[in-house]
């Protein structure tokens, strides 16, 4: 039988500071206990089923009922992530832009229904797209990227539940 080595003369790895583990970013949105299996959110449908939100082509009539997080995020306007689009092509090409923007929602949405857009605020020489989730507006700043070239820049916010990115293309 092994012995543990009480008297370690190197340091513990997993204590120096360049090791350190980072603590995971809670949303504060996702429910706190196991949710009942199934459950159908009130507003959009969608089911918890498996571990996961999901969409099926009809719910089951003895699920329980509750708002998913994607909802409770919609009616409290109160975004997880956003994405800033800027720069003179962005005002040239605004309707294909926007296009592209809402297709590549729905394509994300069809398999992740807590991915959505809240809103999209356009002022004259810039938009900014609040989303529902942390991973859409990344999906977004690359379907741009992809699409129109340009910049993209990506921020995730240390300890919070919150995702800023800037797409911006000058010509």
């Amino acid at each position: 039988m092994k012995t543990r080595d009480l008297h370690r003369t190197e340091p513990r790895h997993d204590l120096m500071k360049s090791h350190l583990i980072e603590p995971h970013r809670h949303d504060p949105y996702k429910a706190r206990g196991k949710l009942q299996e199934p459950t159908v959110c009130n507003q959009c449908g969608a089911v918890f089923l498996d571990g996961r939100w999901q969409w099926l082509e009809s719910a089951p009539t003895d699920a329980a009922r509750q708002l998913c997080p994607a909802c409770l995020r919609e009616n409290d306007k109160y975004p997880a992530g956003e994405v800033t689009l800027s720069g003179k092509f962005f005002q040239k090409h605004k309707g294909e832009i926007f296009e592209l923007i809402r297709n590549t929602q729905s394509d994300q949405n069809a398999e992740h229904p807590l991915s959505r857009i809240i809103e999209i605020a356009d002022a004259n020489d810039s938009a900014i797209i609040t989303t529902t989730d942390i991973h859409l507006p990344r999906r977004l700043g690359h379907a741009l990227e992809h699409a129109y070239k340009g910049q993209f820049d990506i921020d995730y916010s240390e300890g919070d539940y919150f995702v800023r990115a800037h797409w911006r293309r000058d010509e």
